[in-house]
């Protein structure tokens, strides 16, 4: 899956630099993963799209090579342990430019009994590129909320870590590049 879901998106974004066709995607799929020895649950989290010469970018849409769509929330809710406690548009993670790059989005769930999390997402380090003179968009990241304490950690692009009851997952996918000055 990885080698799909990432490279795919990275090798189009660099053919696009190459050509000059537009800025940087959000540059993966946000690949979460979760579940226990009962049920397992898998998803991709739409971000920004890159901005052109003559468009601004999509926000919160899957860009480049995917065709996935994601559950929505009452089948989320009523099959899984969770609660989606949010899920909208990251306001002003696009890139700025003569054409802005495209929002990513947050997406944050509750866990309701304990749970294996699992994360393989890009643009963490480095922000999705502008092009032309355009602003590169927010890079992503990605929360781990512990209802004990209160305690919020950054937990990288690429992890597993458990979650007990209460704690909740909060992704911040990447804003797409604008492009132009």
């Amino acid at each position: 899956v990885g080698g799909n879901v990432l490279v795919s998106q990275r090798v189009v974004d660099v053919i696009l630099k190459a050509f000059e066709a537009c800025a940087a995607s959000q540059g993966c799929m946000n690949n979460l993963t979760f579940g226990d020895k009962t049920f397992g649950y898998y998803e991709t989290i739409a971000g920004g799209a890159g901005a052109g010469p003559t468009w601004e970018g999509r926000s919160g849409v899957q860009t480049h090579m995917t065709n996935t769509r994601i559950t929505d929330p009452e089948i989320m809710e009523r099959r899984y342990p969770v609660l989606l406690r949010a899920f909208g548009l990251r306001p002003g993670s696009g890139g700025a430019g003569k054409h802005r790059g495209g929002d990513g989005v947050v997406r944050e769930i509750e866990f309701l009994r304990p749970t294996t999390i699992s994360l393989l997402t890009e643009r963490r380090a480095f922000q999705p590129f502008g092009l032309a003179g355009g602003e590169s968009g927010a890079r992503g990241l990605n929360l781990l909320i512990r209802r004990s304490g209160g305690l919020t950690q950054n937990i990288g692009g690429k992890n597993t870590v458990h979650a007990e009851a209460g704690d909740r997952v909060r992704i911040l996918s990447p804003g797409g590049g604008g492009f132009g000055a």
